[in-house]
């Protein structure tokens, strides 16, 4: 039964609704329909406009990001249709490009999709671990990255960028309060003065356990609090000179760890933290032909379980917490120059990840030095852009304990694209791109004996994970209408899987597949069509794959949706009332159910839901040079939808949030 909040709350959004008739999110641009004249860096390391991208280019702008309902990166993604998700309770997100997934644990030189937090390694893949409050935008590339960011880009590479200060300076504060005792505190501020210039954000929340759609009560599924800091903060000098500094750091404690909903655990919980900071310089010549950067980053990634023997069955397990651990540095060098129609872009990367876990008792050091030279080409008063790239990565891999044994490994990755602007509205692209993925330093030079008595062995002579993706697509821009169409065909093969040989446990590449599909979207402004006073913008975006095979098996990949979509309508009356109504698709799967406990798991088709989402905001009082009170309501799964993204870790019911800022 809804609490008195909730029914005010549901009250409240159903009063505005009406108001989706008279408007869409302030100059934002959904998903998938990114402007042609917009500035992108992710693709090239550097500045340029999407109109120049030979990739397939998202982006997620900060009145989009501002106008959801969600709190972090992975919650935002998943009502984006860009590919599967995998969510769990317990604050664990990964999500799926092109058949290839972000890996939510451990060191991310593993992962098959890549997530960055302002161009370096977020050194995470849990995009629930990295918040919105203090995003300026997220810039999304389907598609190998691996020639821009080395090992992991295969399937994409995710972008974060933190907002930087600018105007005037300025604060809000913000309390939310929602379903299931959520409740939450922040605060942000930014601005520009004498040169300095900082953007930073603060948040706590607090959330008590959840039912879901079926009306069901998941227990030990909240969480004490979980913090969010962020800060982004700089000098400039001499006209074209910045040093800067950003700081990030999440921490949840005492999340819930409740395992199936069908055999639900009550007491087992996790303290998750990730941190990181970046210093950095960004300078460039007066007449801007060269630029250049120097970066040096380091964090910590970390995630602690608590398994209490009161609830176990069995009682075998000892009660010692367990964990992953992984420490991170990282250095960057990269300069450019653009003189006239070419633009040539080269640089270092140096990399350094020492990783343990109590589930493996190898502790590693994984320790990557990278060259990278990227060009781009400008033809036919430039109307024919041609780009391409070509890295060199070479890994130095230890296990530190308890062995000692050490192995080193190269990859050379290349790329190439053609863009051809038939008119200021209309551009044809196409893309080759090559990506791996490293072995760990444990499958190269592991040689241990595991607590359980098993003898890991690595193998040395692995070959890396690797693609080779060829795409072709068209992008459309006028009159508030935004379109784009493509098509990717990826060969993977030489995937890493532990192999039992005897009493000897070892690594070996084992498989090869093909994935192909459709990406499309579409935009339309409405009121930018119309010359209307207020803005209406319907949209959708939607991925289709025709083909994700396993060649050795002849099977269809398991984990893989054939369809994933999200459309809905947004819309603003330009004087602080805003409002969004969105859908989110995610298609049917095969997956193995381990839920029943039996051995093999027997397979299963899961998915085919649609979850929607409502969000309005309108500004309620304005004391001009005093500051403002804007009113937000939102509804996630606005029809009470029971659905899972993992079998039997069931979402929760209909939540509803009622958010009042004040910004001065």
């Amino acid at each position: 039964m809804m609490a008195k909040g909730e029914i005010a709350s549901l009250l409240l959004l159903t009063m505005t609704v009406p108001g989706l008739a008279l408007a869409a999110e302030t100059g934002g641009t959904p998903a998938g329909a990114a402007a042609l004249d917009e500035v992108v860096v992710t693709a090239a390391r550097v500045s340029e406009s999407v109109r120049e991208v030979s990739a397939d280019v998202l982006v997620i702008g900060p009145e989009e990001i501002a106008a959801s309902p969600t709190r972090n990166v992975g919650e935002l993604l998943a009502d984006k249709g860009l590919g599967s998700v995998s969510r769990y309770p317990g604050e664990l997100i990964s999500l799926d490009l092109r058949g290839f997934k972000t890996a939510p644990y451990g060191n991310d030189l593993k992962a098959h999709v890549l997530v960055l937090q302002n161009g370096r390694r977020a050194g995470t893949g849990n995009l629930a671990k990295i918040m919105t409050a203090n995003v300026e935008r997220i810039e999304v590339i389907r598609g190998p990255g691996a020639v821009q960011y080395g090992s992991a880009a295969m399937g994409g590479v995710i972008n974060v960028i933190t907002r930087r200060g600018e105007g005037r300076p300025s604060a809000a504060l913000s309390g939310t309060i929602g379903s299931f005792g959520y409740d939450e505190g922040g605060m942000r501020a930014g601005g520009e003065q004498a040169g300095f210039d900082f953007s930073g954000s603060f948040s706590r929340a607090t959330m008590d356990d959840y039912d879901t759609g079926a009306g069901d009560r998941f227990d030990n599924t909240g969480y004490d609090h979980i913090d969010h800091y962020s800060l982004n903060a700089g000098y400039s000098f001499l006209e074209r000179h910045r040093l800067g500094a950003i700081f990030t750091r999440y921490y949840g404690d005492e999340i819930g760890s409740p395992g199936y909903l069908s055999s639900n655990d009550l007491d087992n919980s996790k303290d998750s933290a990730n941190h990181s900071l970046d210093f950095i310089y960004d300078g460039a010549s007066l007449d801007q032909v060269y630029a250049w950067q120097l970066r040096y980053f380091t964090g910590t990634d970390e995630d602690t379980w608590f398994d209490p023997t009161a609830s176990n069955a069995s009682g075998w397990d000892d009660g010692i917490p367990y964990g992953n651990k992984t420490d991170i540095s990282g250095a960057q060098a990269q300069a450019s120059m653009e003189l006239d129609t070419v633009r040539l872009t080269g640089g270092l990367d140096w990399l350094d990840y020492e990783s343990t876990s109590s589930a493996d008792p190898a502790e590693t050091d994984s320790e990557n030095y990278a060259a990278f030279l990227l060009a781009k080409a400008k033809f036919m008063e430039e109307r024919l852009i041609v780009d391409g790239g070509l890295r060199y990565d070479a890994f130095d891999l230890e296990v530190v304990e308890p062995a000692g044994r050490s192995e080193d490994d190269t990859n050379v990755a290349a790329s190439a694209g053609l863009v051809y602007l038939l008119s200021d509205s209309l551009k044809l692209r196409a893309h080759y791109g090559e990506a791996f993925i490293m072995p760990g330093a444990d499958e190269l030079a592991a040689d241990f004996l595991s607590d359980f008595g098993v003898h890991y062995v690595g193998n040395p002579a692995l070959d890396p994970e690797s693609s080779r993706t060829y795409e072709a697509g068209v992008n459309y821009e006028q009159a508030g209408l935004s379109a784009g169409l493509g098509y990717f065909f990826t060969r993977y093969r030489d995937k890493i899987e532990s192999v039992a040989r005897g009493s000897v446990q070892t690594w070996e590449n084992v498989g090869k597949a093909e994935i192909s599909g459709f990406e499309g979207e579409l935009a339309w402004d409405l009121g930018a069509r119309y010359g209307w006073s207020f803005e209406l913008r319907p949209y959708v975006n939607l991925t289709c794959l025709d083909r994700f095979e396993d060649l050795d098996s002849n099977e269809d990949l398991k984990y893989v949706s054939d369809w994933n979509a999200a459309y809905g309508i947004s819309a603003s009356d330009y004087q602080g009332f805003t409002a969004r109504l969105n859908f989110a698709y995610t298609g049917e799967q095969t997956i193995e159910d381990w839920e029943i406990g039996a051995f093999p798991a027997p397979v299963r088709s899961h998915g085919g839901f649609t979850v929607a989402t409502l969000s309005i905001s309108q500004k309620i009082l304005d004391f001009q040079e005093r500051g403002s009170f804007t009113l937000s309501g939102e509804a996630t799964n606005l029809f009470d939808t029971d659905y899972a993204y993992v079998k039997g870790y069931p979402m929760p019911g209909r939540m509803l949030f009622v958010t009042l800022t004040y910004t001065y």
